[in-house]
Order: structure tokens, then C-alpha cells, then sequence
């Protein structure tokens, strides 16, 4: 390869590999170095030096200057010495330069497969550096191809691999969709940068609300806890400092704009964001919504909550499956026991108020058990609960909850004061 050529491969390699000229010469040193311990058996002797700026390169041994050659690699004559310059005696070292043709067919090759591997190695470090500052972050990809029961989505310059426990349940992905994954992890691999991506991660939503919702990328809004089931249904607790800000409403956007952009990435998922409140007792509430609550006593050190809705809302409080009531424990971190009215007067364990429900709202509790239910100072930040909660843990039985089914459903919910968005 002509100098021009060498320095043109290394100006194309480091704006395509992202590897660097210094770093590639000094991979074609050691690769001549070792061509020539190869070919003549040993180079202890031998230096190797390049100009990074013609790649101009030449390859000296230094030998002793001697009256009889016994090593060839590492002597000269006093004779041969004399005919480069006339001033060498004995014992002097004598630079002589070692042609490339010298090296032989086979030296030459392992050169090149040195310097090849060392590319390779440069290569898959630089990717791995690349994305390894993406490791907790959103990226965009696109499909590739099933391994497996795994899907393989390139990133652009490496493969991700989205395994089956990190796939959405009933997500249909097919080679060339673009798709937003989380980086769940980088690390090194003997073939390479192993990648591992999740679609189901509650961190997913966050970064996305982030993309979309300036006031959330400046820290203006604050997202304090999201609970999950990835596919169906995500509730996020949102908060500002800014007394003037609204949260929800930034989050929400003009007609539903930004999370309406979050649903349509996450396929229709269902969203419902609501207001954070450092006491557990009001949060319970917001996070039960779309629901109506009659009453909440919060347990901040059994982290436990128990609540009263109206009759025709227990269906809507514990939702499908147990989902909303789910959804609600793992957002706030408390283990919830829900009942009807009727349900908690015949237990005992309803509070008589004087005013109906709909009025709570201005007098929401009785001084009397003002202490435990504002459980101040004993909210946790952000939960993710992978274990689904026991349905059974709320109280609304199997012929309770058919009673009141399709009385009212998420979108025909009355309004509680929170913003709840159901996209289809």
C-alpha cells in the first residue's frame, strides 16, 4: 500500500469508525515490529517510526558494528559498515534501514491481520463507549429480526437485543418498525458491545415525558413515581415547586398534544397523570383516580391505607382484574384496602360524617384521626413494584364488584379535582 493510500484508509477510518489516527499507527508499529520478529525471529533491535502526516513509515535495526558476523539480525561488518559511512569502527551501532520486500509474503500478511484486529478492537471499544453513555436513556431503533423468542433492533452502529421479558405483552413488532427502547444495559461481550433494551421499563415513560414535555427536561416538573403494566395501563404522580405551574396540565399539553405523543409511541397504552401530594392520604386519593373517595386513613409506618368509596364506584376503584387498586399501591407505596360504604359500615370501619360524600371535599377528614391519616413525611419517591398485588387484598368481593360493573367506567368517571387521560 502507497503512503497516500495508507493515509487516505486511515482518514476514512476515523470519520466512519470513530477511530482515531494516533491510535491506528500505533497499531501498524506493533504490527511491523511484529512482522519482523516473525520473519527474522527476533526485533529487539528494531524501531519503527511514522509520520502521521505522509504515513511515511520506516522500519531501522540497530546493529553493532563487528570484525566477524555471527548475528546477522543484530551485527555487521566493519566492512559493510564502512560502505554506508566511512567513520564507523568497531563496536558502533549502525542504523540500517529494513526494506518491506525483506519481510517476505508471510510477514507482510501478519502485519496486515494485526493491523486488522487492532481496527477491530478499536472499533467495537468505541462503540462500546458510545453507548455506554446511553445506559439509563431512551433510543431510537429499528426492528431487525426474531433470534429466538428475543428481537434484535439495530441502533445504528450495533444491534440491541430486546428479550422476551422485556417485550410488551400483545406488541406486534415486524423488521423495519422504528421503535423508542430503554438502554438497560452495556457491557463488553468476547464478540463484541452486548446491548440489552426494554419496552416495558416504567423508566421508558419518564424519558419520554422528558422528550415531550419541556417543563419536565428543565426540572420545572418533576415526575415523583410511575407504576406500570406495560400495554395497558401507566399512572404517574407529578409535581412542581413552582406554585404557578400547573403539573399535570404541562404534562397533559394543549388538547392532550404531549401525552398524547407519549401513547402513540407506547401504542395506545393508557396514561393517567395525576397531582403528587407529600401526604399519603390525599396521594391514595389522586392516585385511585378516576374514582371517588368517601375517606383514606394512611398507616405511614405499617405503609398500609385503608378507603371508603361510594357503593356504585368500588367496580371503578378496583378496576379491571384488580388494575386501578394495583396501579395505586405501587405508585404510592402503600398496600390498600378498599371497600364500599356499605362494605365499611357493616365492618365498622366506616366513619360517620355529617356531611354526604359529595361535600368531603372542604371538610375531607375527622380531627380524630387526623394523625394517622395525614401520615406526613411517609411517601416513598419512586416504587416499582413488579409484583402484582393479590386482588384479594382489596376488599371489593366478586359479587360486589359485579354489582356495580359498568355503572361507570374510566371515561365516564365524575371528575375528582385530577386529570385522568384514557387514549383508545
Amino acid at each position: 500500500m502507497k503512503n497516500n493510500e495508507l493515509l487516505e484508509a486511515l482518514t476514512i477510518l476515523e470519520r466512519e469508525k470513530n477511530i482515531s489516527k494516533s491510535t491506528l499507527l500505533e497499531a501498524i508499529e506493533s504490527s511491523l515490529l511484529i512482522a519482523c520478529k516473525n520473519h527474522f525471529g527476533k526485533a529487539d533491535n528494531v524501531t519503527v517510526s511514522i509520520d502521521p502526516e505522509t504515513c511515511e513509515y520506516h522500519v531501522l535495526a540497530a546493529k553493532t558494528v563487528v570484525e566477524e558476523v555471527t548475528d546477522p539480525v543484530e551485527q555487521i561488518s566493519l566492512a559493510e559498515a564502512k560502505d554506508i559511512d566511512g567513520h564507523y569502527e568497531i563496536g558502533d551501532v549502525v542504523q540500517i534501514e529494513i526494506q518491506s520486500k525483506d519481510f517476505g509474503r508471510i510477514a507482510t500478511m501478519s502485519a496486515k491481520n494485526t493491523i486488522l484486529q487492532k481496527i477491530r478492537e478499536e472499533e467495537r471499544k468505541a462503540i462500546f463507549n458510545e453507548y455506554y453513555t446511553l445506559e439509563k436513556d431512551v433510543v431510537t431503533g429499528i426492528v431487525q429480526r426474531r433470534v429466538g423468542r428475543n428481537i434484535s433492533i439495530n441502533l445504528g452502529k450495533a444491534d440491541a437485543l430486546l428479550t422476551e421479558n422485556e417485550q410488551v405483552r400483545g406488541e406486534h413488532l415486524h423488521p423495519n418498525d422504528r421503535v423508542k427502547v430503554y438502554v438497560l444495559e452495556v457491557k463488553e461481550a468476547p464478540k463484541g458491545t452486548r446491548i440489552l433494551v426494554s419496552r416495558t421499563h416504567p423508566e421508558l415513560v419518564k424519558r419520554l415525558f422528558e422528550e415531550e414535555v419541556s417543563e419536565v427536561r428543565d426540572g420545572i416538573v418533576e415526575i415523583k413515581s410511575i407504576a406500570r403494566e406495560a400495554g395497558s395501563r401507566t399512572k404517574m404522580a407529578v409535581w412542581s415547586e413552582d406554585e404557578d405551574v400547573d403539573a399535570v396540565g404541562a404534562c397533559v399539553g394543549v388538547n392532550g398534544s404531549r401525552v398524547n405523543a407519549v401513547v402513540s409511541e407506547l401504542r395506545g397504552e393508557k396514561i393517567d397523570i395525576i397531582e403528587w401530594n407529600e401526604n399519603p392520604a390525599i396521594l391514595i386519593e389522586h392516585a385511585l383516580s378516576p374514582a371517588k373517595v368517601i375517606s383514606v386513613i394512611a398507616d405511614g409506618d405499617e405503609k398500609t391505607a385503608k378507603v371508603v368509596v361510594p357503593d356504585y364506584q368500588l367496580s371503578l376503584a378496583i378496576g379491571k382484574e384488580g388494575q386501578n387498586a394495583r396501579l395505586a399501591a405501587r405508585l404510592t407505596g402503600y398496600k390498600i384496602d378498599i371497600k364500599s360504604e356499605t362494605q365499611a359500615r357493616e365492618a365498622g370501619d366506616f366513619f360517620d360524617y355529617e356531611n354526604d360524600y359529595d361535600e368531603y371535599d372542604d371538610e375531607y377528614y375527622d380531627d380524630e384521626y387526623a394523625d394517622d391519616t395525614y401520615a406526613e413525611d411517609t411517601y416513598t419517591d419512586e416504587i416499582y413494584d413488579d409484583e402484582p398485588y393479590d386482588d384479594s387484598e382489596y376488599e371489593g368481593d366478586a359479587e360486589s364488584e359485579a354489582e356495580y360493573a359498568g355503572d361507570e367506567s374510566a371515561e365516564d368517571a365524575p371528575d375528582v379535582g385530577e386529570e385522568s387521560v384514557d387514549e383508545e
